[in-house]
């Protein structure tokens, strides 16, 4: 048992930037490059480990070969419940929604999708979409996105490096220009799409909307403008972290890592490391050799791994169920 290290895969949707090539080492022949999925073992887009014994395989494969891996907290018939993202987004995304799990599971075969978002970067006018500002109905939905002026039912929120979202399965919302983005959610590739802009693909053709189901999952009451809330930072010798969210689906934690880092992978869960700055080395107490990470670079540890530690100076974000 031992770390695994990831090479993602991409995907070149309309509205993507540069930067995940620039400035995160992704090197993925896709211009735009939209997103970039680190830790999925999704169907759709599942990432490769590219160290140690499983080098080569797809996530997808291995954990359904080795679903100890997940930890005896995971529901091992639905494989690995999270999938782990880097979104760019030069444009402004579609105004969309997911579907909670009871409606993705009997209309779409696939998990529903809660998600949150940390803002790794954002230019000084980059803002989102998160939520209604009062009360809709379908009515009033249909006719804004006929006349393309559905914005003046949306909240939208100015955003700051750093920042945290929280947008549970059902809110309808849209990542804007300028964003940079880490996204943990639930492992699912269902959206519908309530309004694009009109765009249309490279082909010419404008986007499918899905308006007809997005009624049908959609909270149309108002939702609260959204807030940062407080975070309280707990600063030890080597390393502060901080809790960024905890939900019924997974926990993130951030860690900036100035000296050590010392953890435990209990067999309950397994963990997933995602570095968003700088460059460190990971060890456990069985794989002695550094396992050597840089800025963009995902690390899967499999549940029951033990006693791991991390050296160097790196910003990561850690997650588990």
């Amino acid at each position: 048992m031992e770390p695994m290290l990831l090479k993602p895969v991409g995907k070149d949707n309309l509205w993507g930037g540069n930067r995940l090539k620039t400035e995160y080492n992704k090197d993925i022949p896709l211009t735009p490059l939209a997103e970039t999925w680190e830790c999925s073992a999704h169907p759709s887009g599942p990432s490769i480990i590219v160290n140690g014994q499983f080098a080569g395989s797809t996530m997808e494969v291995v954990l359904r070969q080795h679903d100890e891996f997940l930890g005896n907290r995971v529901d091992k018939k639905y494989g690995l419940p999270i999938l782990i993202k880097f979104i760019d987004a030069e444009k402004d995304l579609s105004i969309q929604v997911h579907p909670d799990d009871d409606f993705a599971r009997e209309n779409e075969n696939d998990f529903g999708k809660s998600e949150m978002w940390y803002v790794v970067d954002a230019t000084d006018t980059a803002s989102l979409v998160h939520g209604f500002a009062h009360d809709v109905n379908e009515a009033m939905l249909r006719q804004a996105v006929a006349d393309g002026d559905l914005d003046k039912h949306l909240n939208k929120v100015h955003v700051h490096k750093g920042d945290v979202f929280y947008t549970p399965a059902g809110t309808i919302h849209g990542i804007g220009a300028g964003c940079l983005i880490a996204e943990i959610q639930e492992s699912s590739d269902v959206t519908y799409r309530v309004y694009d802009y009109n765009r249309v693909d490279k082909n010419g053709q404008k986007r499918e909307l899905h308006f007809a189901k997005a009624m049908r999952v959609l909270n149309m009451k108002t939702t609260a403008k959204y807030k940062q809330r407080a975070r309280l930072v707990h600063y030890y010798p080597g390393c502060s972290r901080e809790i960024l969210c905890r939900c019924q689906y997974f926990e993130t934690e951030r860690i900036t890592v100035t000296k050590g880092l010392a953890f435990t992978v209990m067999d309950t869960s397994f963990q997933v490391v995602l570095c968003i700055n700088g460059c460190g080395g990971l060890e456990t107490s069985e794989y002695k050799k550094p396992l050597r990470f840089k800025k963009g670079d995902c690390i899967f540890l499999p549940a029951g791994l033990g006693r791991c530690f991390i050296i160097g100076e790196c910003e990561i974000l850690k997650v588990r169920v």
